[in-house]
């Protein structure tokens, strides 16, 4: 067979994996499919992106418990006199968590599956808010704010693959771009509760604690469904269990994500059915892949590019923005713990319209563009807000309006379009644990940027803050020019071949 004949073999394959994978589409006939039904759409992705909206709401709660915690008046503690280092570890503490959960689900994930992935980070949403939320002390504050975090870790790595692998394909880049919406709807919900505890004592408590009943929603919703199927196939590929039992569970899995009840003898056709492709598609794939493979060839090709986006998504000042916007608020004359809150409240509205726009046109206007004039807008706004607490100190509408810049910019760019371009380019292979490595990427660079904004500031000053991020986000720009491959339109296998091709 020659290499042409060999690539439609490939592809056929995939076809008919591709089947194996579309649990909820009816099809009509040969190539005919229609409307998928978004009743057995809904809950396979609403519960795994609860825990993204979980991971939203904790940059929302903090932007309130960041005021509330250090108020003499508010805080309900003794320890109140936090220094900017202290404030840090507050507000990065969750970032620590979730850099450390990246670490973990490289090791264990495909062990765990992406299920259990998520039970577990769901249990420690849960004691992670309540142990922040009922601390006695600084340290056990900082405790707890750690284990949200590796919850943190785990859903950013789990959610998606979940998410992707018991969704239709024709839903999949929207379902994806939809994440972000859930963690800005997150981010709002943790405004509207610092708002509302922000004049109360010990209010920072209640807007922690109240994570924990999300968490236990998120845990119930993901025990009561069943594993990826592919992720149980997965394991029968590699002989990590009963070859008959596993293909038997992952075709009642199927089942069950399409509304029906699970037959033995049902399974068992189903099963046999698809084995045989589903064996050669899935061969290599998260098998024996070392962490020197990763930085090897075309895979080193993508991990730049979906590292370097991550990367220059939080060093542009992303973090800061939004961990610290109620504060920039009040240095920009909003005096009142309140008023600040509610600002952030609006900001939290604005980012969620923004992100709508970004979903709806992100298939009509394709990833760089999109990219490079959100960039080119947060740049300006970092330069306005530069000016702003250099030398125009008298218009604070002037900070207000360069934030909501900064923040629709980044709701059309960063926000929704790095971790889609993410999800796409990474070969097959190895995504799994590229995914983790990017995601390790991620965090750990929200944690440094977040935990040095506070102490940064008093060293050279919020003006020449934001100039630093300024400069960063013209390196950004240049990245994203010469870098990043424009996706729209191309399956997987043709970005794959673009980035070898460059």
């Amino acid at each position: 067979m020659d290499g042409e004949d060999s690539n439609v073999g490939a592809v056929n394959v995939k076809k008919d994996v591709s089947l194996l994978f579309e649990p909820l589409v009816q099809r009509q006939g040969p190539g005919e499919e229609t409307e998928f039904e978004w009743s057995a759409v809904l809950l396979p992705f609403l519960f795994p992106a609860v825990g993204g909206l979980l991971f939203g709401y904790d940059i929302g709660a903090t932007s309130g418990a960041a005021v509330s915690i250090v108020s003499p008046e508010l805080s309900g503690t003794d320890w109140y006199n936090l220094s900017s280092i202290q404030i840090g570890l507050v507000v990065s503490g969750s970032l620590y968590g979730a850099l450390l959960g990246s670490v973990v689900a490289f090791n264990i994930a495909d062990f765990l599956g992406r299920r259990k992935e998520l039970m577990v980070a769901s249990l420690l949403y849960i004691f992670g808010s309540l142990i922040t939320g009922f601390a006695p002390s600084f340290a056990i504050l900082v405790i707890g704010r750690i284990i949200f975090g590796l919850g943190i870790g785990l859903t950013m790595h789990a959610a998606p693959m979940y998410i992707a692998e018991t969704s239709p394909s024709q839903i999949r880049g929207t379902l994806i771009s939809l994440k972000e919406a859930f963690i800005v709807c997150g981010i709002l919900l943790g405004y509207l509760v610092g708002n509302n505890q922000v004049d109360a004592v010990g209010g920072w408590r209640v807007m922690y604690g109240f994570a924990s009943p999300i968490g236990l929603l998120m845990g119930i919703g993901m025990w009561w469904l069943p594993p990826s199927p592919r992720w149980l196939l997965l394991q029968a590929v590699q002989g990590k269990g009963n070859e008959r039992t596993l293909k038997q569970d992952a075709a009642c899995a199927l089942q069950r994500l399409r509304g029906q009840s699970c037959s033995l003898e049902s399974a068992e056709e189903e099963s046999e059915k698809q084995w045989s492709a589903l064996t050669t598609a899935c061969e290599g794939e998260d098998v024996n892949v070392s962490f020197k493979d990763l930085f090897q060839g075309v895979n080193l090709k993508a991990l730049s590019v979906g590292g370097g986006l991550v990367f220059f998504q939080q060093f542009t000042g992303q973090p800061s923005v939004l961990y610290y916007a109620a504060t920039i608020l009040q240095t920009a004359g909003f005096s009142v713990a309140s008023d600040a809150t509610k600002l952030a409240v609006l900001l939290g509205i604005f980012k969620l319209i923004m992100t709508a726009l970004a979903v709806l046109n992100v298939d009509k206007l394709g990833r760089r563009p999109l990219l490079l004039g959100g960039v080119t807008g947060i740049t300006l706004s970092l330069v306005t807000l530069a000016a702003y607490f250099s030398f125009l100190k008298d218009y604070p509408y002037l900070a207000v309006g360069s934030l909501l810049l900064y923040v629709g910019c980044y709701q059309i760019s960063f926000g929704p379009i790095s971790w889609l371009v993410v999800s796409e380019v990474f070969p097959l292979r190895t995504r799994g644990r590229a995914l983790s490595m990017t995601t390790l990427i991620n965090f750990g660079s929200n944690a440094v940027v977040a935990l040095a904004f506070a102490p940064l500031q008093d060293l050279v000053g919020e003006s020449y803050t934001f100039v630093i991020f300024g400069i960063v986000s013209l390196f950004a720009l240049v990245f994203i020019f010469t870098s990043v491959p424009e996706t729209k339109g191309l399956t997987l296998e043709q970005i794959t071949a673009k980035l070898e091709s460059k």
